[in-house]
């Protein structure tokens, strides 16, 4: 299996080691994970991409967004105490 440097410096290593951990993945695993969705990603260059990617995201989701009310009560919430409460 060929075997790939990459060069960062200490800040990100550390950022990406701690990410990589959180997700219970080996640095490895996470930057090949990475690499992998950056791969997935696709161009869209018509209406009929956009569509069928808000489809796919739609579909992604769970539970519902909250409504214009909702967010600002819990915006005053976190200025009131520091945290987002989220």
């Amino acid at each position: 299996m060929p075997r790939v440097q990459v060069l960062v410096d200490e800040r990100e290593h550390e950022q990406f080691r701690r990410q990589a951990r959180r997700e219970g993945l080996s640095l490895s695993a996470w930057l090949r994970q990475a690499g992998r969705e950056r791969l997935r990603t696709r161009r869209i260059s018509s209406l009929r991409d956009l569509k069928a990617f808000f489809r796919e995201v739609d579909a992604r989701e769970q539970g519902r967004e909250p409504d214009w009310a909702e967010h600002k009560v819990a915006i005053g919430r976190s200025r009131a105490s520091g945290q987002s409460g989220t």
